[in-house]
């Protein structure tokens, strides 16, 4: 609706499948999987639940009527009652069981649980996906010479391939933070109102095993199977999880987002120099009113969602510490923008990576260019080396290459002159030195050291981590602005 404000997020940015995870169907469906797999549960163990009430109920999961729900939840304030109600309607033989013995936060926070776990596998998929990107690219240029630099002014020279290692690097760290998380993530599981389960075991009359039973039964059947509740479910709650949950599931995608800016800072940079673009489509405009410019619009994205995300993982922190005793709710409504947000702009990131690196272009004329402009400085002292090999007093030669680097830096600075040192030693007789010579100690991959072989031994590495992970790859990103 136009005369509505929507969230830029959804309509410009992210995916439809990250978007469907933080769907409402998503959503309240699993609130149902999770009153099903209760009831099943508690028939299970005992209770007097029938086969016909679990199928009922089995019948509606996904048939939800938000109209019953929205003019319930207009009269009880409670969007969890709502549901509660609504389905009830749809299922009236269940009606009498469903949500028994539960609070709210087993349905909220064991979904939230539920789809964050869904959301961090997807955006696994995605830095896989980008990870083999950098790989390849990084393979392909891995001898390419280039002027590195440091302070951003001019350093010894590096390879394409090596910087890239480094934007590398930083994401198989943040995909280490990433599976740690997901690795980690466990089901509030269904203790009550303060965490003491006295509900359910009032339900079995007081045992204590068919109650921690009903926990491992929920869990298996959501999927979090494990040998004993300590590592499917927390072990101790309040009525909720802990907060710190949420704080580390958005640290990880804080993570990722603090190294594609970094990365989209360097290729805004390299873009400035000439040195790289990023894809641009036949008719896309760089500017309203400069018509030949060729702006890098899709890293500048992601430095902008990058940042939105790294601000945005302060907001579980900030919950996490302020949380009262068993249990408090101004946590709710930061939680209920915050998590999906976070998600939705760390897929449209990693989405722009992907992108980015489909279509990137490399100007190696331009990066040669740029490197003979200064490594005749650098040059200098294997220059030095050579002459006093052939004979040469290295003090004399020190200053003779002291005074030429002066001067030519001096006609460059004011002049706006090319750099012309290593026609000024050419000429120098106490150099004594040939073109041939010259040409020779000049060659830029002399200058490049180890880069090449560091980037083949690291990507020996990464490739292990993408072969790992090969049935991730293969994801098709789209970017729709």
């Amino acid at each position: 609706m136009s005369d509505r404000y929507e969230n830029p997020l959804c309509k410009r940015y992210a995916s439809a499948e990250i978007q469907h995870i933080f769907s409402d169907t998503s959503k309240f469906s699993t609130w149902r999987k999770l009153w099903v797999a209760l009831a099943e549960s508690q028939m299970e163990l005992g209770l007097d639940i029938s086969e016909e009430q679990i199928s009922e109920m089995n019948a509606h999961i996904y048939d939800i009527d938000y109209g019953a729900a929205k003019r319930y939840e207009s009269e009880t304030r409670h969007d969890v009652m709502a549901h509660i109600l609504a389905y009830g309607e749809q299922c009236p033989k269940a009606k009498p069981i469903i949500h028994l013995g539960a609070t709210s936060a087993y349905v909220g926070d064991n979904t939230d649980i539920i789809l964050q776990k869904k959301a961090l596998a997807h955006i696994k998929k995605l830095l896989i996906n980008a990870l083999n990107a950098l790989h390849k690219f990084s393979h392909e240029h891995k001898a390419l010479p280039c002027l590195a630099y440091t302070h951003l002014q001019a350093a010894q020279p590096t390879t394409v391939g090596k910087r890239a290692t480094l934007w590398i690097q930083d994401l198989l760290m943040d995909l280490e933070h990433l599976e740690f998380s997901l690795g980690n993530l466990k089901l509030l599981g269904c203790r009550g109102t303060t965490g003491t389960g006295a509900s359910f075991l009032r339900l079995f009359d007081g045992d204590h095993e068919k109650v921690k039973a009903l926990e491992l039964k929920i869990a298996e059947k959501m999927g979090f199977e494990s040998e004993n509740s300590i590592g499917a479910v927390f072990p101790v709650s309040g009525q909720t999880y802990s907060r710190k949950v949420d704080y580390f599931t958005l640290s990880a995608l804080s993570s990722i987002a603090q190294s594609a800016y970094k990365f989209s800072n360097d290729i805004r940079l390299l873009s400035h120099m000439k040195e790289i673009d990023e894809p641009f489509e036949d008719r896309q405009v760089g500017s309203s009113a400069m018509a030949y410019k060729r702006n890098p619009m899709k890293s500048e994205r992601i430095a902008s969602l990058a940042r939105y995300v790294t601000v945005t993982a302060l907001n579980p922190a900030l919950t996490s510490s302020a949380q009262w005793l068993e249990r408090t709710l101004d946590d709710s409504a930061n939680r209920r923008i915050s998590i999906p947000e976070a998600f939705l702009a760390t897929d449209a990131i990693l989405s722009l990576v992907i992108n980015i690196f489909d279509g990137i272009t490399v100007y190696p004329n331009v990066m040669k260019k740029r490197l003979d402009e200064e490594l005749a400085f650098m040059a200098t002292e294997d220059i030095l080396m050579h002459c006093v090999k052939k004979g040469g007093d290295r003090q004399v030669l020190h200053e003779k290459i002291r005074q030429h680097s002066v001067a030519a830096g001096k006609k460059m600075k004011q002049e706006g002159c090319p750099n012309d040192l290593l026609d000024r030693i050419l000429s120098d007789e106490t150099f004594g030195l040939c073109e041939t010579e010259l040409q020779d100690l000049m060659s830029a991959d002399k200058f490049t050291g180890m880069a090449e072989i560091q980037t083949e031994e690291f990507l020996s590495q990464v490739k292990e981590t993408i072969e790992a992970n090969k049935a991730l790859l293969g994801a098709k990103v789209e970017i729709t602005v």
